[in-house]
């Protein structure tokens, strides 16, 4: 509901105006306000006014009448109208050419015309609009209030508000997480994930780029692609955000003709509405994330002794023990160096890596479903700890399958993410979580300490590491391995001559030169002076097998990161 420029010429005391200029835009031209203003304008004249005017001060200077008419088209004034017989007899033609260059309205209406009479009529209709508004609006306000009490979802709160506003609505999370929609919008939603990673949802300005308008200052326009949304906080009693509205602004429509103050009150009704839902979902929802959390570490502690208890508590919270389990820890290795080179419009690291840490669990969740597998997990520290339903007679199929999804989906959220993962082995009973725990954690760091980040390391798999490693805490075996592959550290330190790559190479080709230096890519003269120094340099032998195991077992252990 608006009054227009032709709603007004309808107006009796308007009966003997006339158009002079934009005829074509009166039905889609919006009066907020009137007044009367003569010279100066300066910044007297609202958006979206009618201007009243004499042109007292103008007389016979069309240069100075031009600057006036420009000042208040500059204002964003909706029209100009003059009154015509006494200091102003004719509009002159610069004038008129100027409002026609700028699509602006003027109108001429006779001396006898009381400005009072005008003003009395368009503020007595605006008054009426602006009442039936409020009456409309109240009534959507306490239909909004009866759906939170009956703890309507929130796809069916948008779709009810979408009636009234007639444009689509998103209601999300302080992260910009979709927590409800009015109607699908498959090709809105395929960008939005994108623009979250970015951080360009939700906007963080907090500075309207709307309009100067009180009543309009919360709102932030947003653009994403050829879509344009407005965004609308969604307070918590202390004054953070905790959640959005989000307005898809139909195309072709501009934002200033959209938001009527109809639709900004509907809209903020919604917002204090979805206030109170959020402030109970969230309740309960920190209560169940924080106890599943808890479970799902007590497991992997080892906290929780019997199966009995276990179970009972799995049964409360949704989870199915009578079937195999093994553990997955991931590290997520880069978020930090992402964050600074996306630069993503965050408050802080730590804001942006609670929002990355819960995408990445809910793709976890959702590959674990699409195989049809139940799934187990939460953050622990810097680890994602994992327990994925098993075969496990198959137990290393099914986990590669899964991480295979996990890292195919996590591609297209986060591209450049580097996870290191470690799988564990599948054990019985209620220990067996606490074992696989551990079994995961020691393939994360072996992997690390061999393969370097982004890999994945089946404790299986680590059989002869484990072995160097417990090798390596016997403090005699600790000296001996040192005091072999210290010389070539020093050495490859001070000279960067790579004789420890030469090595493992040399060894990986069973000794055979021509392979070595292909593989190396040198010169099979500079592989030999780089064997003769590993000889030299560690006073061991190439050609005798002790020597050659000796340092072999020496550099796979320090490899591991063992050390004094």
């Amino acid at each position: 509901m608006k009054l227009t420029i032709e709603k007004v010429l309808d107006f009796n005391i308007m009966r003997n105006a006339k158009v002079r200029t934009g005829i074509d835009f009166i039905n889609e031209s919006y009066v907020h306000w009137i007044s009367v203003i003569e010279m100066p304008v300066e910044n007297f004249v609202r958006k979206n006014e009618v201007v009243l005017s004499t042109a007292i001060g103008c007389g016979q200077d069309i240069k100075l009448f031009e600057e006036f008419v420009k000042d208040i088209i500059e204002s964003e004034a909706t029209a100009l109208v003059i009154a015509l017989g006494k200091y102003v007899f004719d509009i002159p033609r610069e004038v008129i050419e100027l409002a026609e260059s700028k699509n602006f309205i003027i109108i001429e209406i006779p001396w006898e015309v009381r400005f009072a009479d005008v003003i009395e009529n368009v503020m007595k209709e605006i008054n009426s609009l602006h009442y039936k508004e409020r009456e409309q609006s109240e009534k959507v306000q306490q239909e909004l209030l009866k759906l939170i009490l009956q703890d309507t979802n929130l796809n069916y709160i948008a779709k009810f508000v979408q009636n009234h506003t007639e444009a689509p609505i998103i209601i999300t999370d302080q992260g910009g997480i979709i927590q409800g929609k009015s109607n699908s919008m498959k090709g809105l939603e395929q960008l939005w994930k994108d623009y979250l990673v970015k951080g360009l949802i939700p906007s963080k300005k907090h500075v309207s780029t709307l309009t100067h308008d009180p009543a309009f200052q919360k709102f932030e326009i947003i653009n994403i692609k050829d879509y344009v949304l407005l965004q609308l906080p969604i307070l918590q009693v202390s004054g953070n955000d905790q959640g959005y509205i989000f307005v898809v602004i139909p195309f072709g429509t501009s934002v200033e003709s959209f938001l009527t103050p109809y639709r900004a009150h509907v809209l903020e009704h919604l917002a204090t509405s979805i206030a109170l839902w959020f402030s109970r979902k969230n309740a309960i929802e920190e209560t169940k994330i924080r106890i599943r959390s808890d479970f799902v570490q007590d497991l992997a502690k080892g906290a929780i002794l019997s199966q009995n208890q276990a179970n009972s508590r799995a049964k409360l919270l949704g989870y199915n023990l009578n079937c195999p389990y093994i553990c997955i820890v991931g590290k997520p290795e880069n978020l930090k160096d992402k964050f600074q080179k996306w630069k993503p419009n965050y408050n802080s690291f730590e804001d942006w890596l609670e929002n990355m840490i819960r995408y990445i669990e809910e793709e976890i969740f959702y590959a674990a479903q699409s195989l049809g597998k139940q799934l187990m997990v939460t953050c622990h520290g810097e680890l994602l700890l994992i327990y994925l339903e098993v075969n496990y007679k198959y137990e290393n199929n099914g986990t590669s399958n899964f991480l295979d999804l996990v890292d195919r989906r996590l591609c297209n959220l986060l591209p450049e993410i580097i996870i290191s993962w470690g799988i564990g082995n599948y054990h019985e009973g209620i220990k067996g979580f606490e074992k696989s725990y551990q079994n995961a954690k020691a393939a994360l760091n072996i992997g690390k300490r061999k393969k370097g980040a982004g890999h994945r390391t089946m404790y299986e798999s680590t059989k002869i590491d484990r072995v160097l490693l417990n090798l390596g805490q016997d403090k005699g075996m600790l000296e001996i391995i040192m005091s072999t592959v210290e010389p070539l550290v020093q050495y490859d330190k001070a000279r960067n001559a790579e004789l420890i790559t030469t090595f493992t190479t040399f060894n990986e080709c069973h000794g055979n030169v021509s392979q070595t230096a292909r593989e190396l890519n040198l010169h099979r003269q500079s592989l030999r002076y780089r064997l003769r120094k590993i000889e030299s340099v560690t006073g061991l032998s190439l050609t005798n097998p002790d020597d050659l195991f000796l340092l072999d077992l020496s550099i796979k252990t320090w490899k591991l990161g063992i050390s004094e």
